[in-house]
């Protein structure tokens, strides 16, 4: 599996790891592009997709530079990267904690409800549910049952399996990534690790 996509705050960095190899961006004029592209196929017709890349370069190697994706460009609209890297840029520049419109904010509840992006125990059971109770109630217990219902939760409940999986598997990766990374990374990931940024140690070197 391999290694999440890193942003950090306090040295305003970007890190990436491929192929063993370390790769990234000060945050601080950092080049992104978000684009949309459509494609035709004889069987699907038109597809829309949206890519959201970020450049980095190499640790040590300024001139190999690679592009990678900040999230998957299937099922992506522009409109939705876009809303996405306003998020992370929120989160860079007004960090750590912020609200829904992205202003500085001493909750965390905002935060932690958007760093809870995988599935729940029986979280799509509850949803669909919870959907028919409503229903249930608002036609006084008469009509209220819609085919379309009984599919998503009979769906929720064979899908549970896989759910428990998928959250084992990520706690897992979580928890291993951290120390798969160089040492280099892991100090400044610290709270009282060093502040400098990987560019600043390239230039000191180069100099």
């Amino acid at each position: 599996m391999p290694l999440p996509i890193l942003f950090n705050r306090r040295t305003r960095e970007l890190y990436f790891e491929q192929d063993g190899q370390l790769y990234h961006s000060p945050w601080d004029g950092i080049a992104a592009a978000a684009y949309s592209v459509d494609t035709v196929g004889p069987y699907t017709g038109r597809m829309g997709h949206a890519a959201l890349e970020a450049l980095l370069h190499r640790y040590g190697h300024p001139e190999e530079q690679v592009l990678i994706n900040l999230g998957s460009p299937l099922g992506k609209s522009l409109p939705m990267q876009l809303g996405f890297w306003e998020y992370l840029r929120a989160y860079m520049n007004n960090g750590p904690w912020f609200d829904e419109q992205g202003h500085p904010s001493d909750s965390r509840s905002f935060n932690l409800g958007m760093l809870d992006v995988h599935q729940t125990k029986g979280q799509m059971v509850r949803l669909y549910w919870g959907l028919i109770r409503k229903e249930y109630e608002a036609n006084n217990g008469r009509n209220f049952l819609k085919g379309a219902h009984v599919i998503l939760l009979l769906g929720g409940i064979f899908f549970l399996p896989f759910h428990a999986v998928q959250n084992f598997t990520y706690a897992i990766a979580k928890r291993r990534s951290r120390s798969r990374w160089p040492e280099l990374i892991r100090e400044r990931l610290e709270a009282d690790g060093p502040t400098s940024r990987l560019v600043d140690l390239e230039q000191r070197q180069a100099g």
